[in-house]
C-alpha cells in the first residue's frame, strides 16, 4: 500500500491510497470462494461454483463492490497513521468511488479534519508559584491547631453571648409551611445547631445572629432552590418556611491545652516534641505527593493562559465531551452507582454537570493543543523505542502483538500524540521559573503594605498639587 497526503485549507487533508494489483486480485479470489461457500448454486457442489455463475447469480458488481469496501474499510485508518495526521472526527471518502478491478492497482482519495496547529503567545518557560518543599513551624502549628479543633468540646458559653458565626446554639424551633401546617421535620422542642453547618441555609443563619440565651424570634425565609438537609423536603410544596426559634443555650468551642499530658492521653505520643516531629514527617510526606501534582496543574494553567481562545475549534471541544461523559458513565456503571444517585450525593442536577463538563472539555482541549504547540516548537517527537516502551508499560503477555493490533487499526497517532504531550509537559516542569508562594498572612500583610503605600503616594501627591 502506498499513500501520500496533501494538506489543504481549514485544517483538512487529502489523502490517497493506493493498494498493489496483488492485493486486489487476492481479495477478489477470497471473495469469489467465500460467496460459493456461502450460497447455493444450482448444479455445483458448494464452493465449486466458477466466477460467472457467481456474477450471474448476484450480480456482476456484488464482488467487486464487496472487495472495494473491504479495501478501503482495511486501509483507510493506516493511510492516517502513515501520514502522520491527527484526525478530528471521521473521514469522508469521494462519492464517485472506482470498484476494485482484478489484476490491477486500486487507487481511492478522502479527506478529513485534521487537528490544528496553534501558536502560542510565548514559548518563554512558564513562571510559577509553589508552597515550600520545607516543613515550617507555621506548618506544624496549623495541624496542632486543626487537632485541637478536632478534639475540642462544646460548652456552654456565658448568658450574655450573643450568637456568632462560630458558635453553637441549642434552640426550640417551630416551623410552619405556607398552609400553616407543622413541618414536623424541622420543629424540636431542643436541638443542638452549629451556625454554618449547612443543614438550614444561610438565611437562617443571619436572622439568628446576634441573638443570646432566652431571646426569641419570629422570621420568614424562602425556600431555597438548592436543597439543605432540613429544607429539601419542602421543594416545591412550599414557597417559605414561618419560624419561631428560642435560644435556649449559646455554645462554644473549648479547645484542648496542647501539654505533654494530653497529648500522652489523647494521642498515645510520649510529649509534645513527639508529636511535632511526628507532625513534621507527615506534612513531609503529604508535600512530596501533593506538589509535584500541583506544579504540574499550575505548569498547565500557566501555558493555557498563551492560548488564543479562537484557535480552539468547538468540534475538538465536542468531542472532548463526549469522551468525558462516555469515561463518567462507565465509571458509574463499574461502581454499581445510578446517574440519579450520583447527582442526589454531589447536591447538584444534570443541567449543572453538563455545563461542569463542558468547562472541563474546553480546558482540557486547550491544554492539549497547548502542549502540542510547545512540542512541536521544542522539537519533541515519538521514537520507535518510545512507542516500545509504551506497549510494555501496558501490562499485557504480549506487548508486540497488541502493538501490530493498534497498527492495523490505524490508532498508532494516538500513542505518538500521548508521548509527545508527556515529553511536553516533562519539559515545561523541567524549564519552569518557580517561586516559594506566601503563606496567607504574608499575602495579606503584603497588600495591606501595597495600599498603604498607595494611600501615601497620593497624598504626597495631594500636598505637592
Amino acid at each position: 500500500m502506498e499513500t501520500s497526503a496533501e494538506v489543504l485549507e481549514g485544517n483538512r487533508a487529502k489523502v490517497t491510497v493506493t493498494v498493489d494489483a496483488s492485493t486486489v486480485s487476492s481479495r477478489i479470489k477470497s471473495q469469489y470462494k467465500k460467496y460459493a461457500n456461502q450460497y447455493n448454486f444450482p448444479g455445483f457442489r458448494k464452493g465449486k461454483a466458477p466466477r460467472p455463475v457467481i456474477d450471474n447469480a448476484l450480480g456482476k458488481e456484488a464482488v467487486p463492490a464487496t472487495v472495494t469496501d473491504d479495501v478501503i474499510n482495511s486501509t483507510l485508518a493506516r493511510a492516517i497513521d502513515q501520514n502522520d495526521l491527527y484526525p478530528v472526527g471521521d473521514p469522508k471518502v469521494d462519492d464517485d468511488v472506482a470498484l476494485v478491478k482484478d489484476g490491477e492497482d486500486y487507487t481511492y482519495t478522502f479527506e478529513i479534519d485534521t487537528k490544528p496547529e496553534i501558536e502560542l503567545s510565548s514559548y518563554d518557560p512558564v513562571e510559577i508559584e509553589l508552597p515550600s518543599e520545607e516543613v515550617s513551624d507555621k506548618d506544624i502549628d496549623d495541624e496542632v491547631a486543626q487537632l485541637q479543633q478536632h478534639y475540642a468540646e462544646i460548652v456552654d458559653a456565658p448568658a450574655n453571648t450573643k450568637v456568632k458565626a462560630e458558635n453553637f446554639v441549642d434552640m426550640t424551633v417551630k416551623a410552619t409551611d405556607d398552609d400553616g401546617m407543622d413541618v414536623k421535620a424541622i420543629s424540636q422542642e431542643s436541638t443542638q445547631y452549629g451556625i454554618g453547618s449547612g443543614l438550614f441555609p444561610s438565611t437562617f443563619d443571619d436572622e439568628i445572629m446576634g441573638l443570646k440565651k432566652g431571646d426569641t424570634k419570629q422570621f420568614v425565609i424562602d425556600v431555597p432552590s438548592e436543597p439543605t438537609p432540613m429544607t429539601s423536603d419542602l421543594i416545591g410544596k412550599s414557597a417559605q418556611i414561618h419560624f419561631d426559634v428560642t435560644i435556649n443555650v449559646v455554645k462554644k468551642r473549648k479547645l484542648p491545652e496542647v501539654t505533654d499530658a494530653w497529648v500522652s492521653d489523647t494521642l498515645g505520643l510520649k510529649d509534645v516534641a513527639e508529636l511535632r516531629d511526628t507532625l513534621k514527617d507527615q506534612i513531609a510526606d503529604q508535600k512530596n505527593q501533593f506538589l509535584p501534582r500541583l506544579k504540574e496543574s499550575r505548569v498547565l494553567d500557566a501555558l493555557v493562559e498563551r492560548v488564543n481562545e479562537d484557535d480552539v475549534p468547538q468540534s475538538m471541544v465536542d468531542d472532548e465531551e463526549t469522551d468525558i461523559l462516555r469515561d463518567f458513565y462507565r465509571q458509574l456503571q463499574a461502581q454499581g452507582i445510578t446517574f440519579d444517585a450520583y447527582l442526589q450525593q454531589q447536591g447538584m442536577n444534570a443541567g449543572q454537570l453538563r455545563e461542569d463538563v463542558k468547562v472541563q472539555a474546553k480546558e482540557v482541549t486547550k491544554q492539549n493543543l497547548a502542549l502540542d504547540a510547545w512540542g512541536k516548537q521544542k522539537g519533541l517527537a515519538a521514537t520507535e523505542a518510545d512507542i516500545d516502551d509504551e506497549f510494555a508499560k501496558a501490562g499485557v503477555s504480549d506487548p508486540e502483538a497488541l502493538k501490530k493490533q493498534w497498527l492495523d487499526n490505524g490508532q498508532m497517532y494516538l500513542v505518538r500524540q500521548g508521548i509527545i504531550r508527556q515529553k511536553a509537559l516533562d519539559d515545561l516542569k523541567d524549564t519552569a521559573v518557580v517561586t516559594e508562594e506566601a503563606d496567607a498572612d504574608e499575602k495579606k500583610s503584603s497588600k495591606k503594605a501595597e495600599k498603604a503605600e498607595k494611600a501615601d503616594d497620593k497624598a504626597e501627591k495631594a500636598d505637592a498639587e
